[in-house]
């Protein structure tokens, strides 16, 4: 057994207890040699008094006493180590923990400081117009993410909420990371200018049981593939809102109707924030619409009187709050003459039988009825012309002869010269397309296409070679620009053509490709069309038990109108420079 060089505490008690002489009694005198005296004091623990006595062996000496003696402290044994060297167990375990306490302690103060900085760091640094949102981690609490879109306030009109309380119902139903009962979008300190050379892609095929009484579009099919084989290894059917909508993103209006008039408001305020001077329509003629929607044209009046209306309104807001005027802003007399609205064109979509004569009697009924509104959009040309411009979805289906009998002066169905003359721009998707829009007799070229690569006309590559052929034969250019594509929720068998969006850096690539081909209009594909992810319009997360939502993060829902209020600007310096150069068009439109 390995003994410890000091005697144990309850040894040491003990030998006090045995050895200690009565306070009376002497000890007794001692004859012959000298005995050994072992001369030690106990130390008891936390502060307890010493006891004095004898050891064995030692023939009964006394002591001395801890209080008594003057070598007492340090305690001196013969033969024994430094007690200062090897200390007691529980002295030991004390010190340890004490200097393990001291160092937590002081390491947890240094986390603390160096987190607390970080985070300051990062807020100094964001801008005060921050196109990327808030500093990194603060999108990940709700509560603040939150706080930070409903204190950027626009405009004061209730109505803004978007049937808020309708969408919050749908929602709770599911786990939801992120909740918005208002629409966040960009809310510049004065409205921005709108830029009529940008256009958008604008559908209102949407629909819900409160506005409809059903859901339409979000509800849409998994389309089949033309190959049964591929076909059978997808799942078939329909989705199932307000949880499961075709698309791949969720709205932050959530499956909203494009019925709903603060809908549509709310997304005119989007364009307007985006500073989008323009929105193409899909159109079908009256009583017709797509194999999943409905007939949308009764629509039309409305959409009209919100773009403008609501850029009347927010004209008027700016003027009251004393900020500066925009560019597009005149005044004569008291607000007499505004020329700042967001204008609507038509993209007429390829129905059953489209020919030139049904052509001609819808470009008729368009003009007779939608062209005197303020809100009709109207391009002023070269020579002076104001004339409606009207985009021809999937224009190559129909022959070239046909579109000629329109498009030409001396076509059997023309329309030129006359009050329905207009601008027709055909969709180019196969090289050899070019030259049958131009028998055609059309008067641009437009891209639609979000995905680069995916056709010759859609390819950032071709753009500059479509425009040298548009100048040799004076056609408008109109590269179309997407954010991204991903249309998995409704052909779960495309996706080898889907373009992630790369937090921005997709669409931002296209804008430059765009700007690069000195084009006559740039086209963005699209506002809101959900089905093939190339909307800009707001997203948030959404997350249920079967399906997770993409999103925009780490940037906030509005990232994609605040890219396009940048490219828009940038844009509208550059096209004033070469339109300067080549004399080709004024820098307004016809209001």
């Amino acid at each position: 057994m390995h003994l410890h060089p000091f005697p144990s505490l309850t040894l040491q008690r003990d030998l006090c207890r045995k050895t200690r002489a009565p306070p009376t009694q002497r000890a007794p005198p001692h004859s012959g040699p000298a005995p050994r005296v072992f001369q030690y004091t106990v130390r008891a623990p936390f502060g307890r008094r010493g006891c004095s006595g004898s050891l064995p062996g030692s023939s009964g000496l006394p002591l001395l006493s801890a209080s008594t003696s003057p070598l007492a402290d340090p305690l001196l044994v013969s033969g024994f180590p430094d007690p200062a060297k090897h200390l007691p167990f529980w002295s030991l375990k004390d010190d340890i923990m004490a200097k393990f306490r001291r160092r937590t302690c002081f390491i947890l103060s240094l986390f603390i400081l160096f987190i607390f900085s970080l985070m300051m760091g990062l807020k100094m640094l964001r801008p005060n117009k921050a196109a990327f949102g808030d500093p990194f981690g603060l999108d990940l609490l709700p509560e603040i993410r939150q706080q930070t879109h409903l204190t950027k306030v626009f405009d004061s009109q209730k109505s803004d909420k978007i049937s808020s309380e309708t969408n919050i119902k749908n929602l709770k139903s599911e786990e939801i990371i992120v909740k918005a009962s208002v629409a966040s979008e960009p809310h510049p300190e004065e409205p921005p200018p709108l830029n009529y050379y940008l256009h958008v892609f604008y559908y209102s095929w949407y629909g819900n049981p409160q506005f409809d009484g059903k859901y339409i579009h979000w509800n849409h099919p998994v389309l089949s593939h033309w190959d049964p084989q591929i076909t059978k290894k997808y799942p078939k059917g329909k989705h199932n809102p307000p949880d499961d909508i075709g698309s791949r993103f969720y709205p932050e209006l959530g499956s909203y109707s494009s019925r709903d008039p603060s809908v549509i408001e709310t997304h005119m305020k989007q364009m307007y924030s985006a500073s989008i001077g323009v929105l193409a329509l899909s159109w079908y003629p009256p009583d017709l619409n797509d194999e999943n929607g409905e007939p949308t044209d009764n629509l039309v009046p409305t959409i009209l009187d919100k773009a403008h209306k609501y850029n009347l309104k927010a004209l008027l807001l700016s003027w009251e709050m004393g900020s500066k005027k925009p560019p597009q802003f005149k005044r004569a007399g008291n607000f007499s003459t505004f020329r700042t609205f967001l204008k609507v064109t038509f993209h007429i979509e390829p129905y059953k039988n489209r020919d030139d004569k049904t052509m001609y009697q819808n470009v008729k009924y368009i003009i007779d009825k939608y062209g005197n509104h303020p809100a009709f959009y109207r391009y002023k040309t070269k020579n002076g012309s104001a004339l409606p411009m009207f985009y021809v979805y999937d224009s190559y289906i129909t022959a070239s002869q046909k579109w000629a009998n329109l498009l030409t002066s001396s076509g059997s169905q023309s329309i030129r010269n006359s009050p329905y003359d207009a601008l027709f721009i055909a969709l180019l998707v196969d090289k050899k397309h070019r030259y049958r829009i131009l028998r055609g007799g059309f008067d641009g070229i437009y891209t639609y296409f979000a995905t680069n690569g995916f056709t010759y006309g859609s390819s950032y590559e071709n753009w500059a070679k479509i425009k040298y052929f548009c100048d040799q034969f004076d056609l408008m250019f109109i590269p179309s620009v997407g954010p991204g594509y991903i249309d998995t929720s409704i052909r779960p068998w495309n996706s080898h053509n889907t373009r992630n969006r790369i937090n921005g850096k997709y669409y931002e690539t296209a804008l430059s490709a765009a700007l690069q081909a000195h084009p006559s209009i740039i086209s963005i594909t699209s506002f809101n069309e959900w089905h093939e992810g190339t909307q800009i319009e707001s997203a948030v997360p959404k997350r249920t038990s079967n399906i997770v939502y993409l999103d925009y993060r780490p940037h906030k829902p509005s990232l994609y109108l605040e890219l396009t209020r940048k490219w828009s600007e940038k844009y509208r310096k550059e096209r004033a420079i070469y339109a300067l150069g080549h004399q080709e068009l004024s820098t307004q439109p016809v209001s």
